[in-house]
């Protein structure tokens, strides 16, 4: 009767070089990470994935180059995942406190600056977030399909992070 063994070491290359990495274990490191990072997502708050702030653009970064680091070997695979889960539980906590504190929520979210206002620029806050008029203009045909100012509200909440409001009045 045949023995057949796993060895989940071997399987994922833990403890090797990352330049003796097969193709199948970096496979399989990729298809753990994906997984791994599913679940850690989700245990993470909504507001990560719509990246309103630095605060969750940074999360996001760090994220990303730690699971690339777990997938092509250059850190440890698990206590690597596991950092990811502490960094996302983090955000997580952060956000939570920050919704409560309006101080806190100044510090790590920072605060929006209204550029535009029933179709009139404020030259000076426009100036303050370095944007121009083409920056505006591209990020209202992002947000509304629409390249006039008239009935427009715009709101920065982060370096190129616009919410525009269309009032009904010039719909």
């Amino acid at each position: 009767m045949p023995h057949f063994s796993f060895d989940i070491s071997t399987a994922l290359g833990l403890g090797l070089d990352a330049t003796a990495l097969t193709f199948t274990q970096i496979s399989l490191r990729g298809i753990i990470v994906f997984m791994a990072a599913l679940v850690i997502i989700r245990c993470g708050d909504r507001r990560f994935l719509s990246q309103k702030t630095a605060f969750d653009a940074v999360l996001g970064f760090i994220l990303a180059s730690m699971l690339a680091r777990a997938v092509n070997g250059t850190a440890a695979f698990f206590p690597t995942l596991g950092g990811g889960l502490v960094l996302v539980l983090l955000h997580r906590v952060l956000a939570y406190w920050s919704r409560r504190s309006h101080a806190l929520g100044m510090l790590i979210k920072g605060r929006s600056d209204v550029i535009v206002t029933d179709g009139q620029v404020d030259e000076a806050m426009a100036n303050r977030n370095r944007l121009s008029q083409h920056d505006l203009l591209e990020d209202l045909r992002l947000a509304v399909q629409r390249a006039q100012l008239r009935s427009l509200s715009l709101e920065v909440s982060a370096p190129h992070r616009i919410t525009a409001t269309a009032h009904a009045s010039g719909a």
